[in-house]
């Protein structure tokens, strides 16, 4: 499986550095190609020896060799892996990599990279638990690298807790999967809305919602990873998405996502709506700014926009999946499921804002998928990036791939 595939693993400073060499081999037995990068710290704890010896590649640690005058490109490794590993990921490169800090090789080649990037943290306890640490986590996260989660255990500072690096096996495994799940949405012509649309009132003003699309464009991410062609329409957001399988077509109102969805959905063989698309726009929207005399008694008339999720879901042709996302305060498994059979789609998302850590402007998650079969599936709150590799293991059993099995989306 993983014959020819260009790993690059950057190692920093923790003593989980050890593990490393093991990996490596494991690595090697597999068939893959491993480069290793270092921060100046990771000397400390593992010898550019050792590591060249069980990678069979030279060890890089500068952008450029002293002696000879030969120069490492950053951007020739960061372009040509097939997927990078930070392991272990210390806080301080944690933190690096959130505020763009490139201060040393690791960093530029992370940078570059336009493969999938796993990291693995390993720190003490209360380093791991800081508010800090836990935000920059769900940065990298969102930023759309894949986090494997320490583990508790027995630490180098002799307490027990979390921040014990996954075992060099448990990591084979993870990226095993991820070459495994790289190719089966191959084929498949994804349509995505994501984020809010914006409803002018007069040229300065509009209505609008809180809805930051990050769910949306993890999904993008997630199953352009994993094969799939994705059109992403997306409302105005301060995200950005840069992937050879993700085509983003911008748009602002309800009305133009309504028609560049109902358009690209033709050619869709799933079509995934999480877009949080205003319900009503204003009747008359002023060519003007008002003034604020004018506002003094201000009332506006709405009209509603049209339905994008019912009309998809009607309109929808055979072997095509629909999925929406509903977003409920109360009575949410009855709205629902009432959602959707009244909008005919095949699998609802349903968020409650009564769940801590779920709904709008959150880098977690937690939703239960409801499907035309009556099964519900309640997952735990886990990162969006999370959440949508779930989703896209149930839009697999959907689909008729039978090598994904219902045990894949059981809680953890």
């Amino acid at each position: 499986m993983l014959k020819g595939k260009k790993i690059v693993i950057g190692i920093t400073g923790s003593i989980a550095a050890y593990k490393i060499p093991l990996l490596i081999r494991l690595l090697k037995k597999e068939g893959a190609d491993v480069h290793v990068v270092c921060t100046p710290d990771a000397l400390h704890f593992v010898t550019p020896l050792t590591l060249s010896v069980v990678a069979e590649t030279p060890v890089l640690t500068k952008p450029f060799n002293e002696e000879d005058g030969s120069w490492h490109s950053h951007v020739e490794l960061g372009i040509s892996a097939d997927l990078m590993l930070i392991a272990p990921a210390s806080a301080n490169t944690m933190a690096k990599m959130c505020a763009g800090i490139a201060d040393n090789l690791l960093l530029t080649i992370w940078l570059a990279a336009r493969c999938p990037v796993f990291f693995a943290p390993a720190m003490d306890l209360d380093m791991y638990r800081h508010h800090t640490t836990q935000r920059n986590i769900q940065t990298l996260c969102s930023m759309g690298n894949i986090l494997i989660e320490p583990k508790e255990g027995e630490l180098a500072s002799g307490l027990c807790g979390e921040g014990r690096m996954e075992e060099p096996e448990a990591i084979l495994g993870f990226i095993q999967q991820h070459f495994r799940s790289q190719h089966d949405f191959a084929g498949k012509r994804v349509l995505i809305s994501a984020g809010p649309t914006r409803e002018p009132i007069d040229p300065v003003r509009f209505l609008s919602n809180h809805s930051t699309g990050k769910m949306g464009y993890a999904l993008a991410t997630t199953l352009a990873n994993r094969g799939a062609e994705v059109h992403l329409v997306s409302g105005p957001v301060d995200l950005r998405i840069n992937h050879p399988n993700v085509q983003v077509m911008p748009v602002n109102t309800a009305s133009e996502m309504f028609d560049a969805c109902v358009a690209l959905a033709k050619q869709a063989d799933l079509i995934i709506m999480t877009a949080a698309v205003a319900d009503y726009k204003p009747a008359h929207p002023a060519s003007e700014k008002i003034k604020k005399s004018e506002r003094d008694k201000l009332s506006l008339s709405l009209e509603p926009n049209p339905d994008i999720l019912e009309c998809l879901g009607k309109n929808k042709r055979e072997n095509q999946l629909v999925v929406g996302f509903a977003l409920e305060t109360h009575n949410e498994i009855d709205f629902a499921r009432q959602k959707l059979y009244n909008k005919q789609a095949d699998l609802i998302v349903l968020n409650s804002l009564n769940d801590s850590g779920a709904g709008f402007a959150t880098d977690t998650n937690k939703v239960t998928l409801l499907d035309k079969e009556n099964a519900v599936t309640e997952l735990p709150l886990m990162l969006k990036n999370e959440v949508a590799e779930k989703i896209a293991n149930r839009l697999l059993e959907l689909l008729g791939n039978k090598s994904v099995t219902g045990s894949e989306l059981a809680p953890e």
